[in-house]
């Protein structure tokens, strides 16, 4: 029996949460952003702003130009999380199998509940309402027999019809996601849309009919012989084979963590500007490493500098001699990647990440530092942390205005709680 999957998108999630609890909005143009900073970016619109020109990721002062009448919401991260929990325990009364993909979109396998619920269909219109009721918020329904398909059915067509729900099927690929543009195909952006127009590959269906030793030689001649599991995992994409399987819950290796931040870059061209807010990065990263129990080994830095006119951008990474999660172990190595690479414009963009972890139940004894006395230290400010909140213990550093730790306090990813 061929598997049935959805994967079912909340439509414009943050903006659809906002409108639902706002009803007197129900037929004006709404956004989520920051309405105090022109500069910020949209992070959701409905589908009214959309019709009038405002999309998402452009500036606030870009989307009230083009729709005065524009209402602005500042975003509430905290009431998404929830609202997005909440839809996850809806598809669990329909489904074992719910695997979240994103804040507002999530994988189902419910080839083991058709029997109850109906066709496919069927089963999906029910879970909308149910979605509608419960949250005020309109979702959109992808079916195939693979999550790579069902992903495909979503962006391509759901989302674009009043029913919001398509099926691609095996049966169907040829007549409908094969004549697609190359760039419509799941994981496709724009370098990779180049390559396969050079290569003369310019619908989705220019690849899924090449046999994939063919695909594999176009792809070396392009790309380079490193590209064969590229060439691979593309030809099934096209195909729409993807065997893995639906996961309940998130259940993934951790590989990595890594925390990032994007600056106003005519604030932060001076190094004692921006190493405060390196050191920041670190101590999140290390606080978070601590809490999974894990050491890292590699420390990467990555950056983007500008000044507007010039742009250019890094990402290095150093092996330390030790695994750690202690914040100055990670700072020093974080800092002398910086100062090594930076090439001196403002940065707009920076980021630091620990990754080769492994478990913390063994820590490696040097003969001139205390580390297991500088580990205790860091779980207790790490407790209280965790009992006051982020910014109830700090660098003084932070308390200077190229600080962003207490500004970020408050946010969830970034944006206001």
């Amino acid at each position: 029996m061929s598997k049935q999957i959805f994967l079912i998108d909340g439509q414009s999630f943050y903006a659809s949460v906002e409108k639902a609890a706002h009803p007197e909005y129900y037929d004006k143009p709404v956004a989520v952003g920051d309405p105090a900073r022109l500069n910020g970016i949209i992070l959701a619109a409905c589908p009214i702003a959309k019709s009038r020109g405002v999309t998402t990721a452009s500036r606030v002062g870009e989307a009230l130009a083009k729709c005065p009448e524009l209402i602005v919401i500042r975003p509430r991260m905290r009431t998404y999380i929830q609202i997005s929990l909440l839809i996850t325990d809806i598809f669990e009364s329909y489904t074992d199998l719910v695997e979240p993909f994103s804040i507002d979109e999530q994988f189902l396998d419910v080839t083991g509940s058709l029997s109850y619920f109906g066709s496919p269909y069927e089963m999906a219109r029910r879970i909308q309402d149910h979605v509608l009721l419960s949250t005020g918020v309109w979702t959109r329904v992808g079916i195939g027999p693979t999550k790579v398909l069902a992903k495909m059915a979503t962006d391509n067509y759901a989302k674009k019809m009043p029913e919001g729900i398509f099926e691609l099927s095996f049966a169907n690929l040829e007549s409908t996601l094969w004549k697609l543009p190359v760039n419509h195909m799941f994981m496709v952006a724009s370098a990779m849309t180049r390559h396969f127009t050079r290569m003369g590959l310019s619908c989705i269906g220019d690849i899924a009919r090449l046999e994939l030793a063919e695909f594999k030689q176009r792809m070396r001649r392009e790309m380079g012989k490193q590209s064969d599991i590229q060439a691979e995992y593309y030809w099934q994409t096209a195909r729409g084979i993807d065997p893995s399987p639906v996961v309940s819950g998130i259940r993934h290796q951790l590989k990595s963590v890594s925390h990032g931040k994007a600056l106003r870059w005519s604030l932060y061209h001076r190094l004692r500007d921006i190493e405060i807010v390196l050191l920041e990065l670190v101590v999140e990263v290390c606080r978070r490493t601590r809490r999974h129990h894990f050491l890292g080994s590699v420390v990467s830095v990555s950056a983007v500098e500008t000044d507007g006119t010039r742009t250019s951008s890094f990402s290095r990474q150093i092996t330390l001699p030790e695994p750690t999660s202690l914040t100055h172990e990670v700072a020093a190595a974080a800092h002398t990647l910086f100062t090594k690479h930076w090439g001196g414009l403002p940065v707009s963009n920076l980021s630091v990440s620990l990754s080769q972890l492994t478990e913390d139940s063994m820590i490696q004894l040097t003969l001139f530092d205390n580390r297991p006395r500088a580990y205790n230290k860091e779980r207790a400010i790490d407790s209280i942390k965790d009992r006051y909140g982020s910014n109830a213990i700090m660098h003084a550093s932070s308390l200077t205005g190229a600080g962003v730790a207490r500004e970020r306090a408050g946010q969830i990813g970034g944006h206001y709680k």
